[in-house]
């Protein structure tokens, strides 16, 4: 079970240098497949603001369908602020490091602010 970081959707979205790499990986994975909604809307904000509403739809249509979105509860903010403490994350970074935590996932991404990082899974493009 895979939680996606917004580094590895918008690699594809933008067309970066590992895009296939990136595409790869999700095509493999469909069935197992997890997204935030801090992602989500991150890409949206994105996305708008290049003027690439038609591109956040294209994602959409092609992603909600063979991904789970998930939330961090409400009780589990703390741990947020805590990773940032604890291992001086940003804030989306804190938010996909809880999420992973809460659910047990692995988080699949190319940041290498989680190199560091031992306490939950990860799995970098």
């Amino acid at each position: 079970m895979y939680l996606i970081d917004t580094n590895i959707f918008l690699e594809i979205l933008l067309k970066q240098n590992k895009s296939e790499l990136c595409k790869s990986f999700l095509d493999k994975n469909r069935a197992v497949l997890h997204i935030s909604d801090f992602t989500l809307h991150s890409i949206g904000v994105i996305l708008f603001r290049q003027k690439e509403e038609e591109s956040f739809l294209k994602f959409i249509s092609d992603t909600l369908p063979k991904t789970n979105i998930i939330s961090l509860p409400k009780y589990n903010y703390k741990v947020v602020i805590e990773t940032k403490s604890k291992y001086d994350l940003d804030f989306d970074d804190s938010y996909q490091y809880s999420l992973c935590k809460h659910f047990d996932l692995t988080l699949v991404t190319m940041d290498q602010d989680f190199k560091n990082i031992l306490d939950i899974k990860i799995e970098f493009l």
